[in-house]
């Protein structure tokens, strides 16, 4: 006769504990969203159903942040904001969801640890580029003025390249060759700051493919020390 199997038949309990477990995660998930989707609402303008202007004052107001602060754009960059000043309910659960933030509390925390992500290198350029694009407000929109570029490069990299900034702050606004800046010009800047010794920009070749308003900027500021 064939031996009888000595292992012992799977019980009731042990075959649905990974059912179990599934059903208990998805359970939590469940109610991270609705925590989510609960704090999102509580900005939202109800008529529309989005977060607006209004809101996201109320939002800052509360994270105790300047509607002004960088860690607000910081903000829209991870939710992948399309139109600036307004979160989408999308939008709002997919940051977030990133940040693992389903209350004020731990969304005001997280902001901390976003500011650092957002600063180290591997990230920086992409948010950089995220910040131009972001303030682009009208269809088409490719370039932006001058005094907005002023603002947004003191809000961005003023506090990592505080020289760099404010020269090139005081040439634009004192220049009249250029009304806007592109977002070629944008990332060109920023090549400039990461590559180019300042203020004797010793190392800066103007027969290097860099765009003609920094050609013309090294010019202004070497004009300007002499």
């Amino acid at each position: 006769m064939p031996r009888a199997s000595s292992r012992k038949a799977p019980t009731s309990s042990s075959s649905t504990a990974p059912d179990l477990y599934r059903s208990a995660t998805g359970k939590a998930a469940n109610k991270e969203l609705e925590r989510v989707d609960q704090l999102f609402y509580s900005y939202a303008n109800g008529s529309s159903g989005v977060i607006d202007p209004e809101g996201i004052e109320g939002l800052c107001s509360d994270l105790e942040v300047d509607h002004t602060d960088v860690r607000v754009l910081m903000l829209a960059w991870k939710m992948q904001a399309e139109r600036q000043g307004y979160f989408t309910l999308e939008e709002w659960r997919k940051g977030l969801k990133a940040l693992h933030a389903d209350t004020l509390v731990k969304l005001k925390k997280a902001l901390v640890e976003l500011e650092r992500e957002v600063r180290r290198q591997s990230s920086f350029l992409e948010f950089y580029t995220f910040a131009f694009q972001y303030c682009l407000t009208e269809e088409n929109q490719k370039s932006i003025d001058i005094e907005s570029i002023c603002e947004l490069l003191n809000l961005v990299l003023g506090s990592e390249f505080r020289a760099q900034v404010d020269f090139f702050v005081q040439y634009l606004k004192t220049q009249t060759d250029y009304k806007v800046l592109n977002k070629d010009q944008w990332i060109g800047f920023y090549r400039f700051c990461n590559e180019i010794s300042f203020p004797d920009m010793s190392n800066y070749d103007e027969e290097l493919a860099w765009p003609f308003i920094l050609d013309n900027f090294v010019e202004w500021v070497k004009a300007k020390r002499s």
